[in-house]
């Protein structure tokens, strides 16, 4: 069965790209070079699986408890995709292991401004 047709153009923030580059760097240094590539395969899926369905994310908790409903998240667990869907974009603004303190990750990300 063939997947629908992309309708949202998918977008990573600079600093995304870099969370990826340091999640891939980081698994590259203290496990194996094939895990890293695994986990960087996986969350490259989930981010390309957004301009098919961005509007299955949830909302992150941390930004709920604000009253912030305009950013939404995917994950490959622990890993969290925090993107933003604005007309037919899909914006990728943050890419973090769960694990870490989110409430501070997120307030230095998005809300510093």
């Amino acid at each position: 069965m063939r997947s629908p047709p992309a309708k949202f153009k998918v977008l990573l923030t600079e600093g995304a790209e870099q969370d990826l580059e340091g999640i891939h760097g980081y698994i590259s240094e203290f496990d194996c070079l094939a895990n890293a590539d695994h986990v960087l395969d996986a969350v490259v899926g989930v981010v390309e699986s957004l301009s098919r369905f961005p509007e299955r994310g949830t909302y992150p908790r941390e930004l709920l408890a604000l009253g912030i409903k305009e950013y939404r998240q995917a994950f490959f667990k622990p890993y969290r995709v925090i993107y933003r869907v604005i007309d037919s974009r899909v914006i990728i603004y943050l890419i973090a292991d769960g694990r870490r303190d989110m409430q501070t990750v997120l307030a230095r990300r998005l809300l510093s401004g």
